[in-house]
């Protein structure tokens, strides 16, 4: 029972990001396709994927189409009660929901001013009136279901909230914008979480670099937990005779502490090395 995700570049589709935590963070089996933004074949591919006209989209296993990041979340929270994708009935899965469509149709100033790109940082970004009025906004919901939670998610263990508010968190990272203490809290737990280091580590490997994206701003380093210190290298022999993601002989390699490990295609390889931690049957295999 496999869904199906087309999505865009991850350094930059903040809706493919969207569409694609809750497979990861649930643990629900997705094959992932791609397509490229602003290219030429890109309205004719997502057309033919599922019949939208923008990504992420999703078929799902019976056949039905999603084309839209809060489709895919309602179509999951509804196929896997049990998976914990939204809070228990009652006022917690309330203000989820609310959450969650604000969201969806909400903070546009904060999105147009920022756009997001895992791979660099701008350091010197002016908050015009309109985006700190989103910031505002942004922090009292956010203050308000913490008060309720503790965290360090919003409604304590990760949910589809936190979800559709992870590309507002790393706009807030990326940008260094101004936040409290609380918020910048809630940021950190989001760029640390496992899934979100994945998707970044991703995107660094993908090497899919879109220059409009690019602001009139000193760059600085992306603020992301530190990676261990990694490296690809030519040649084997590796330690392991097959790659810890999909089982195939290894071709490409990796050098991390001294020892070597090989993998089935430079993506497996690149990914790891953008971020070791983030995979966790490459660290079994490392520490077995």
């Amino acid at each position: 029972m496999t869904y199906d995700l087309l999505i865009g570049q991850r350094a930059y589709s903040s809706w493919s990001l969207r569409g694609w935590l809750p497979f990861d963070a649930f643990d629900i089996p997705v094959r992932v396709h791609r397509t490229r933004l602003y290219s030429p074949e890109f309205a004719s591919e997502v057309a033919t994927f599922a019949g939208g006209r923008t990504v992420p989209a999703a078929k799902a296993p019976d056949g039905s189409r999603l084309t839209d990041s809060l489709a895919i979340a309602w179509h999951l929270a509804e196929a896997f009660p049990d998976h914990g994708l939204l809070p228990a009935p009652g006022p917690a899965r309330a203000m989820a929901q609310s959450l969650i469509c604000e969201m969806h149709t909400g903070f546009g100033a904060l999105r147009q001013a920022c756009p997001m790109n895992l791979l660099t940082g701008w350091a010197g970004f002016d908050p015009s009136p309109a985006v700190q009025a989103d910031l505002a906004r942004i922090e009292a919901i956010w203050q308000a279901a913490l008060d309720q939670s503790s965290g360090p998610f919003l409604f304590g263990s990760y949910t589809l909230a936190d979800a559709f508010f992870a590309p507002v968190a790393v706009r807030i990272a990326g940008y260094d914008l101004p936040v409290g203490d609380a918020a910048q809290a809630y940021v950190a737990a989001q760029l640390g979480h496992p899934p979100m280091r994945r998707w970044r580590a991703m995107a660094i490997a993908e090497n899919r670099v879109l220059s409009g994206y690019d602001q009139p701003l000193d760059r600085m380093p992306y603020p992301a937990p530190a990676a261990l210190p990694a490296r690809a290298v030519p040649d084997g022999p590796s330690v392991n005779a097959a790659c810890p993601y999909s089982g195939k002989p290894v071709t490409d390699f990796l050098e991390l502490e001294g020892r070597i490990w090989g993998f089935c295609n430079p993506f497996c390889r690149d990914k790891t090395v953008a971020d070791p931690a983030a995979w966790a049957k490459f660290m079994a295999m490392c520490t077995a």
